[in-house]
């Protein structure tokens, strides 16, 4: 008597793994989509206050280039819902959630990078201390553990067993 072959993973198609995978894609990207879009929301009123004026020129350099990472962070992570909206119906999806990953990943990149430039001219402002580089390394760090080694640690992990 032959053991009962024991499968891993799912028993899926290539269109059934897409679409789950496409819906899987599009929650994490509802979720970094608000982030960034406040983000950037709060970042275009900046220069329209009083302040604005009255920083120094290397924290306007440091604002202006923190509002061209959100608005690239906001077309990265929306890229996907136009991408998928382009595509509908047209029997591509696996090809689609592919590049609607690739999308993501960059729009998370930027999005940390948005999120950095943020930290820093926060804090110069804030503070006009010498530790801020510091502190801005440290919260890096801290988004590095989070978004990128934790999960390549748990990936890495899944796939020894």
């Amino acid at each position: 008597m032959t053991e009962p072959v024991r499968r891993t993973g799912r028993d899926e198609s290539v269109e059934e793994r897409a679409d789950r995978m496409w819906g899987e894609l599009i929650q994490e990207v509802r979720v970094a989509q608000t982030g960034v879009q406040i983000l950037f929301g709060f970042l275009l009123t900046v220069v329209f206050t009083p302040k604005y004026d009255d920083l120094a020129r290397s924290d306007q350099i440091i604002y202006i280039v923190t509002v061209v990472l959100g608005a690239s962070a906001t077309g990265a992570l929306v890229g996907p819902v136009s991408l998928h909206r382009m595509v509908s119906g047209r029997r591509v999806k696996p090809y689609a959630v592919r590049w609607a990953s690739r999308m993501t990943f960059v729009g998370l990149a930027l999005l940390l990078a948005t999120m950095t430039a943020s930290l820093l001219l926060v804090l110069r402002v804030a503070t006009h201390d010498g530790f801020v580089p510091w502190i801005v390394a440290i919260v890096v760090v801290w988004y590095l553990v989070c978004w990128y080694l934790v999960p390549l640690w748990a990936r890495r992990g899944h796939m020894r067993r």
